[in-house]
This record gives C-alpha cells, structure tokens and sequence, in this order.
C-alpha cells in the first residue's frame, strides 16, 4: 500500500586520516555503546576534510558516493539536522563557507527536494511534550499501532529476507513495541529520571540510579496528560453550570484549546518538571548502517560532538543472528529517523496523495530545528546571498560526470 515502506539500512565506518582531537567522555560513550575502534582504524574508509585532492571525484570513495546521493535529488531526512550538515559538507564535500547564508543558499541548491528535520516536525507538528530521537520515535510507533489495532490507516515497514551467506555481515536487532525491562520496572516502581526524560540525556548515564526506560517516561507523560484532561473537562462543566459570560465560555470551549491543552502554552512543547536547561545538544547520526535494534533502558539521544563521534558509525560485525550492546548508533539512529518522518507524513497527507508539484511535506520543508528557538533555521538561497566558488565547482563537477 501507499503507507508501507520497504527498509534497508547500510552501514559505513569511516576513518578521518588527518588529526582530530578526542574527548575521554567520548570515547566512554562509544564504547558503551558497542563501537569497535579496532574495526574503524583497522577497514575504515579512509576520507579528509575540506575540498577535493587531485582526481579524487574519479576514484570511488565517500566523496564520489556524496555526490551520487546529490544526483538523485532525494529528500534528505535528519533529526536535530544542523551539526549533521555541518559534518557532512565540510568532510566530504568542500570546506565550509564563511557565512550561514552561503552555507544555506548551497545545501538548498544540494538537496532540491528538500531537508527535513524530525525534531522539528516532533515539536511544532506532531506536538509531542518532549522530541529527542527515542521518545519521538517510541511515541509515533505506539500511536500507529493504535491506528493499526482500529483499522485505520497506519504504517507498514517491511524488511528484506538476506541469503545465509551474507549473515556475517549483518547485524540483526530486535525491535518491540515495548522494552521486556517495561513490565519490570514499572512493576518495581522505579523513579523515573526527571532530567532524561525531558531531554534524552542524563549526566550519571547508565549509573543512574533512576529509570531511563522510555516506555515508563511515555506512561508517566500520557497519565499526566490525562488527569490535565480531566481537570479541564470539570472545570469547563463546573462553568457552564454556574453560567459565566459566553465571551468566557466561547474562549475556554475554543479550537485553540485542544492544541494547548497537552503544551501547556503556545510555541514548542516543553516538559514541566526538569527545571534545569539542557545540558547537551542532541545529535542523531544519519550515516545509513544496519537493521533495526532495540532501545535499551541506558539509551541516550545525545551524542558528544567530536570528531570520534562523527566519524563513529557502527559496532563490531557479528556473526550470529543477534547482536548485543549499546543501543545508539548510526543505523537505528537512522531507522527511527526516517519512521518518524513517515509517520508524520501519513498524518499530514491524509487521504490526499496528489501532491502535485507541491514539497513532499510542505510544513516541514528546508526547516531545521534550532535549540532553545521558537522558530527553524531555513535552507533558502536569499537575495543577499550567493553559493560558495568551491560549491560552484562541485556542482558542475556533478552534472558534468551524471
């Protein structure tokens, strides 16, 4: 049907052959996670900064295959997108402009069907209460199949059946509708982690001694939500009963309160009940790597941004059918990313499929989240701006040789 996709996820482990710097907590975090640094430094695939050496858009490395991804003019899907972009052209594109109108009027000319971002779409259209990666997807996957259980219209992913022979080379992931720890933990009534579940992230990380476990956080959400339902609902009866000024009932009983009735206020969603500011940016990987993998109570939507991080994709190949250890990396990143979108995509296009020659999802097109703004960053090329001489070139580079 028009609502199911066919999912296949790659995986690339990339090694920067110049210096970089590396944090310790970096390090830590890869590694809790399952990344292989024996792998990366040992079949890596080698690529630099900046712009192009020689004749390297004739040898087939990661810069030869950006540029075929440019070629076929596809929507580029992200979440928490802008540092992604950042990484993406200044390490295998060109270097980086000098200014944010260069860099946007390039990628708007790079990706001309348009660059979406889940966070944003998380926030200011599906209005979920909180929007890092795990929460956004978890969320969007219990609402489909909520739809799926009424027989409305939901969506289907599919994934591709592989030969035996090519087992070693992927690595298999359970993916639920709820955590097996679920049950558990709300059975022993854990506390959840106040700081994690309003941002995905937790300074103590798996020693906290707290429940990071998503499925708990979306519980609590959905149970506060519902008694601020019911509290609205006996305060709009109790007056209605007593008759107030219909200029009052008229704007308690208004369309507008239905959206601001889960926010709280208009503008993004945020949660209540972490006082304290975000203590690090989320970034999600959106290197293509291997199939679907479960989230772990210890997940984190945070990323540490350094070159190690970037440059981290995936952990070691296995063998077996399953694989075991950390839960955020580059190819689930990736698969939760593009659910998202798909399901927001379902919701907004209804039962209107002819699209026309309208952006795949206008709402949500060429607008990237920015933290702590009400408003995205867009990727226009103004009137006051111009692309970049080293975009110019690879641009003619790519038409040239297509």
């Amino acid at each position: 049907s028009e609502n199911t996709y066919l999912c296949q996820i790659y995986n690339l482990t990339l090694l920067c052959m110049e210096d970089y710097i590396v944090e310790p907590q970096s390090v830590q975090f890869l590694v809790q996670h399952g990344f292989d640094f024996n792998k990366q430094y040992s079949q890596g695939i080698p690529y630099h900064k900046g712009n192009d050496k020689g004749n390297e858009n004739q040898s087939q490395s990661v810069r030869t295959f950006f540029l075929e991804l440019i070629r076929a003019k596809k929507p580029l899907v992200l979440h928490n997108g802008l540092i992604d972009l950042v990484f993406l052209y200044q390490c295998f594109y060109a270097h980086l402009p000098d200014s944010l109108g260069t860099f946007t009027a390039d990628l708007s000319e790079m990706f001309p069907a348009g660059i979406y971002d889940t966070k944003y779409a998380s926030e200011f259209e599906t209005r979920f209460v909180a929007s890092y990666l795990e929460y956004a997807y978890k969320k969007c996957k219990r609402e489909n199949c909520k739809l799926k259980d009424s027989s409305g219209q939901h969506l289907t992913v599919e994934f591709c059946n592989y030969p035996a022979n090519m087992s070693r080379y992927i690595d298999y992931r359970h993916c639920s509708l709820e955590e097996e720890s679920h049950s558990v933990e709300a059975g022993n009534k854990v506390p959840v982690c106040e700081k994690f579940s309003a941002y995905g992230w937790c300074p103590k990380g798996v020693k906290c001694p707290q429940s990071h476990n998503i499925d708990l956080i979306i519980d609590e959400d959905d149970r506060l939500w519902e008694e601020k339902r019911k509290k609205r609902k006996h305060k709009w009866k109790r007056r209605k009963n007593t008759e107030e000024p219909a200029k009052a009932f008229e704007q308690e009983s208004s369309g507008k309160e239905v959206e601001l009735a889960q926010n709280g206020e208009e503008g993004p969603p945020q949660k209540q009940s972490c006082f304290e500011p975000a203590a690090a940016t989320e970034v999600a990987e959106i290197t293509p790597n291997s199939g679907g993998r479960p989230l772990e109570e210890n997940s984190m939507d945070t990323e540490p941004e350094t070159e190690a991080a970037c440059a981290a994709e995936e952990q070691k190949e296995t063998r077996g059918p399953l694989s075991q250890g950390g839960t955020h990396r580059a190819g689930f990143d990736a698969f939760m990313t593009g659910y998202i979108m798909a399901y927001v995509w379902m919701l907004k296009k209804g039962k209107n499929t002819d699209t026309g020659a309208e952006p795949w999802l206008p709402d949500c097109h060429n607008k990237l989240y920015l933290s702590g703004k009400s408003v995205p960053l867009q990727i226009v090329k103004s009137l006051f701006s111009r692309s970049s001489k080293a975009h110019s070139q690879k641009m003619k580079l790519a038409w040239a040789s297509g």
